[in-house]
């Protein structure tokens, strides 16, 4: 086992967090009465402890040691133990971690200077992990009401995908929507688009959710692990998550006095896709940093029906980071996100004799496309441009027995679309939206068993059009809100719940055109959009809790009441939208969407089995979706420019399902898991005539079932913690469909094979010197489409009878991890 320690090269088996009782020196009462200044100024006395092996008694050197809410860490040394020299005072949750043992999680009093002992066990479960998403502070996962799932830093490295959403995708009761290989919009049972908030290290992802067509601007690589929340996130986050949370972590601090980093390298044979990142991190004397720079560069791909996908090739180059102090009194980092991308737009459209793709050059002609296609990893038209930047301010401030943290941040999203064959660069459209956000929350001290939490959140938005075409109107967005969340523990019973209350303006801009579709005063041409004022006001609560009826089982029950705000889009809009091939009209009188889900959950934990079942049914009050507009005689829909017309209305809808997880581990085969997981979601719109009963784009049920074997060490080779999987993805035919329109067509079952190996190679001195990781993704080439991917409506092939694009076949990925030392 290496012991450099929490590098990007350090691999977690399970990633398994159990609470485990360990011996600690009593708690001392708290004082009463106001904490004199000085003394809270004033670093705990040094924490030390000694992780060992719970069977054997031998020390664990590398083991890594965590405060997530303090970001700190350490690793032990060869003789097993760790050090802490600036913690400041008070309790605070700490995470203990080893390749191949399941992790431990204490609540530690940092002021008794009391040395801690811990001891782990093999890991044996995959369940239980430590959270700080959805929560007022890091919290053990089952612990929490809200149904969570993890995707651990293993599990990213070990599948093969080709975005930061397609590399989490096939979580229980997470799906995408996907446009190729280059954008895909996450789904949480059944919802995505603006009713599902994207968090980048905690702090909202504000880019152009309303389009289906645009993806998440997240390095793939950035991230160390991904948490999931799958019900109402609008407390602790406010409007647009009405379906959940999905927050991407980058990795955990690393030791004082190291400097770290690693160099990852991937490659796929199916696109020729390349991606390479360097990571670096250091801690001196409390001063912190973390830098990565990241490329990827992808050709058009390919399936058994389509052959090569004429212009699905897309191109990326990013850079995150921080810069900071880690102290006792707490943390203050400044931070950095780029995400720059470009991608090629699928059309679709074939020759009726060959099937060949087409393009139009820059004369207008219209030619068949030969070869491997346009140019290699050259880029068409109509393509798209994504250029994301983003920074803020990260502090985390000790105050006594309180604490206060604090997140501001500026964005930039410039999103343009070039479909102009004889301007290769002009701007069809381009989006300028620029956001301030902002997080504030004050954790006050322990009352009595009560932890609490008040805080207030918002942000304020300009969105501009630069382009030649108009499909939203210029708008500027004002919101906030506050909230106050608590949780207490009663005996085998951990109650939390809270409330929230905001408000959201959103002003629109009036835009008139001339002749020749350009801006002009008001009153000089035909206007395009007209001036609007909306202001949303709502009150979002949530109540749960989580009770074990013993050591193995837990039961898990949560209400919550969300809402969302229109979106632009559906309040403004007034164009041809691309994405979705049809003309849009907005409503400004929308209303908000609000919902009352009941979720409810079992957990069962053995030495032999683990099993999960989350349950939960939604109920949305006008609830947003695009309607067909009629011709007067009611015969067809209305259509401008070649497009049927929709105008966005409202009704109530009703979703309800779940996911089931069954984890075989026998013992003393531990080596071996047998995991399988079911998901499904129904989803209906109440009160609609037929073909228009069923939510459009609700995904298909799906059972997954995947065979591995982990070992620690094999023999006295150098390979550690190798590992070797098989996984089958079965996908039921979705005929539930939105029929009405065209909107959509049923979508027929398919089944995946996926495999991978993977291994450490060790030093003799068990120093890592480098991970590898083979995977191969649709081992077999089926021709298939997933029933929520858009390029299933594009043009119809007339030499085969077929619609759409196909999805990706077999691809093979091999990824290599360096991890580095400097000091």
């Amino acid at each position: 086992m290496s012991r450099l320690p929490l590098t990007a090269g350090v691999l977690l088996l399970s990633g398994s967090v159990l609470a485990q009782t360990v011996p600690s020196a009593p708690t001392p009462a708290a004082p009463t009465g106001p904490v004199p200044v000085r003394a809270a100024r004033l670093a705990a006395p040094p924490l030390t402890g000694r992780v060992t092996d719970a069977a054997t008694g031998e020390v664990l050197p590398g083991a890594n040691v965590i405060f997530p809410d303090l970001r700190q860490a350490t690793a032990t040394s060869p003789d097993g133990t760790f050090r802490f020299a600036n913690l400041p005072r008070g309790r605070f949750l700490m995470q203990v971690r080893f390749v191949g043992y399941t992790a431990v999680v204490r609540t530690v009093d940092t002021s008794t200077g009391q040395p801690l002992e811990v001891a782990l066990t093999p890991a044996e479960t995959e369940i239980g992990q430590v959270v700080v998403t959805g929560v007022s502070a890091s919290t053990e996962m089952r612990r929490s009401p809200v149904p969570t799932s993890v995707v651990d830093q293993t599990r990213l490295r070990q599948t093969a995908s080709t975005n930061a959403i397609d590399a989490i995708a096939h979580t229980p009761g997470l799906n995408q929507i996907t446009t190729g290989a280059a954008i895909s919009k996450p789904v949480i049972r059944g919802l995505s688009s603006n009713r599902v908030i994207t968090l980048n290290n905690g702090a909202k992802q504000e880019g152009q959710q309303w389009g289906d067509e645009h993806g998440i601007e997240i390095d793939e690589f950035s991230i160390d692990r991904a948490e999931i929340i799958k019900g109402p996130g609008s407390l602790l986050y406010g409007s647009d998550g009405l379906a959940g949370v999905i927050n991407f972590l980058p990795p955990d601090p690393v030791d004082d006095g190291r400097i770290l980093g690693s160099v990852t390298a991937n490659y796929q044979t199916n696109n020729y896709q390349q991606g390479y990142s360097l990571w670096n991190a250091g801690n001196l004397n409390g001063f912190n940093w973390q830098v990565r720079g990241s490329g990827k560069v992808a050709a058009d791909y390919r399936n058994r029906y389509d052959g090569r996908v004429y212009n699905s090739g897309f191109r990326e180059l990013n850079g995150s980071g921080y810069v900071g102090l880690n102290k006792s009194w707490g943390y203050s980092h400044l931070t950095f996100n780029s995400f720059n991308q470009i991608l090629g737009l699928i059309e679709g459209e074939r020759d009726s004799l060959s099937g060949r793709f087409l393009r139009t050059n820059s004369l207008g002609e219209t030619q068949v496309v030969t070869g491997r296609g346009f140019s290699g990893y050259g880029l068409d038209v109509p393509r798209q441009q994504i250029n994301h930047l983003r920074l803020g301010t990260d502090n985390n401030f000790i105050l006594g027995q309180h604490r206060l943290t604090l997140n501001v941040g500026w964005q930039q999203n410039r999103r343009r679309e070039f479909g102009n064959p004889a301007d290769y660069y002009e701007k069809s459209l381009f989006f300028q939206l620029r956001t301030v956000d902002y997080a504030l929350r004050w954790f006050l001290p322990e009352l009595n068993g009560w932890n609490t939490t008040f805080g207030t959140s918002g942000m304020q938005q300009q969105n501009q059009n630069k382009g030649v075409e108009f499909l939203i109107p210029a708008y500027r967005l004002l919101d906030g809100g506050i909230f106050g969340v608590t949780k207490k523990t009663f005996g085998k019973l951990d109650l939390s719940g809270g409330l929230r209350y905001d408000i959201r303006r959103i002003t629109a801009d009036a835009l008139y055109l001339n002749a020749d579709e350009q801006p002009v005063p008001a009153g000089e041409g035909d206007q395009k959009f007209e001036a609007f004022r909306s202001t949303f006001r709502n009150v979002s609560g949530s109540v749960g809790g989580a009770y074990s009826l013993s050591d193995k089982l837990l039961l898990k029950a949560n209400v919550a009441r969300g809402f969302r705000a229109p979106n632009i889009a559906e309040l403004g809009s007034n164009g041809k939208h691309e994405g979705t091939v049809r003309y849009e009209l907005g409503e400004p009188d929308l209303r908000a969407e609000t919902s009352f889900q009941l979720d409810g959950g079992l957990n069962f934990t053995s030495d032999h089995v683990s099993f999960s079942a989350d349950v939960f049914r939604n109920r949305i009050s006008n609830y947003i979706f695009p309607r067909s507009l009629t011709t007067p005689s009611g015969a067809d829909s209305l259509s401008l420019e070649g497009d049927r017309v929709f105008r966005y209305g409202q009704g109530d809808a009703r979703l309800a399902g779940g996911e089931v997880s069954v984890d075989l581990h026998p013992h003393p085969l531990d080596w071996l898991h047998f995991e399988n997981s079911f998901s499904m979601v129904r989803a209906m719109q109440l009160d609609q005539p037929a073909g228009q009963r069923n939510l459009p784009f609700i995904p298909a049920d799906r059972l997954q079932s995947e065979l591995r074997v982990n070992f620690r060490k094999v023999g006295g080779s150098r390979l550690h913690n190798l590992y070797a999987r098989g996984t089958v993805e079965h996908n039921f035919a979705q005929n539930r469909i939105f029929s009405a329109f065209d909107t959509e067509t049923p979508t027929p079952a398919y089944t995946l094979v996926n495999v991978g190996l993977g291994t450490d190679v060790v030093s003799a001195k068990d120093r890592t010197l480098f991970s590898l990781y083979l995977a191969a993704n649709n081992l077999f080439d089926v021709a298939y489409q997933n029933h929520l991917s858009r390029l299933k409506y594009t043009a119809i092939n007339y030499a085969t009878g077929r619609q759409g694009v196909f999805n990706m076949g077999r691809t093979v990925s091999v990824k290599l991890v360096v991890p580095l030392s400097f000091k």
